[in-house]
């Protein structure tokens, strides 16, 4: 038996002083909700390439968000087997 689910994973970023801000917002039915973070900042000696902030700082919030879900998922499996676990990328 074949069991499909949808987690769909909104990624929103804008501007704040001059640091671009991604905010990568996970949903899904069988948990928490859960919001990874990133940041860039252009160096002042560097091109104006709003894509490459935008890029940047995308790539942070996501990979914010596995490292939660990695954290979530060493915390249930702890849980059940009470034995420390450590989980990598």
């Amino acid at each position: 038996m074949t069991t499909s689910k949808h987690w769909k994973v909104d990624v929103y970023i804008d501007e704040h002083d001059g640091r671009t801000r991604a905010e990568a917002r996970l949903h899904h039915p069988d948990g928490p909700r859960r919001t990874g973070h990133g940041w860039a900042k252009r160096n002042p000696e560097d091109s104006d390439v709003a894509e490459i902030g935008d890029e940047l700082a995308a790539a942070r919030a996501l990979s914010d968000l596995a490292a939660q879900l990695l954290q979530a998922t060493s915390s249930d499996i702890e849980a059940i087997t009470h034995k420390g676990v450590h989980l990598t990328r």
